[in-house]
């Protein structure tokens, strides 16, 4: 088995610790946290399996390159599925959660009912960031 096919193995003699730069679960996060992620990962969820092009109706303001690079990221780290039905002409690509996406894509129930709760309450706190914080005329 090269390098490349060897499974990658926690030691388990060093403690995770998502703040500590070197840790593996560190760029897990990483790649969570990117607001395009989170989102695809919502639309699969609460959509279910779809198209490229439906993904990126179902997430306002995404380019196609930013949806492409989101895509290969996540089918990387076991997220999404990606299939082809070559029978189809052209052929028929979909994207879906594996158990693991579902799992994470459930986990951001609820960061997105947070959200949707006390985004007035952010909106408000950047208004008075702004004032306080706007240069005086002078």
């Amino acid at each position: 088995m090269s390098q490349e096919e060897q499974p990658f193995v926690l030691d388990p003699s060093r403690p995770m610790d998502i703040l500590d730069a070197a840790c593996p679960s560190r760029d897990v996060f990483v790649d969570l946290a990117d607001k395009w992620a989170l989102l695809m990962l919502l639309s699969l969820r609460e959509r279910g399996v779809q198209r490229f092009s439906e993904l990126q109706r179902s997430i306002g303001g995404i380019s196609r390159k930013m949806l492409s690079q989101t895509l290969r990221t996540l089918e990387r780290d076991g997220l999404i599925n990606r299939s082809v039905d070559g029978r189809a002409t052209p052929p028929l690509v979909q994207y879906a959660l594996t158990d693991l996406g579902g799992e994470i894509a459930e986990e951001t129930r609820v960061l997105c009912t947070w959200t949707h709760t006390r985004a007035a309450k952010v909106h408000e706190a950047r208004v008075a960031y702004d004032r306080r914080n706007a240069p005086t005329a002078g």
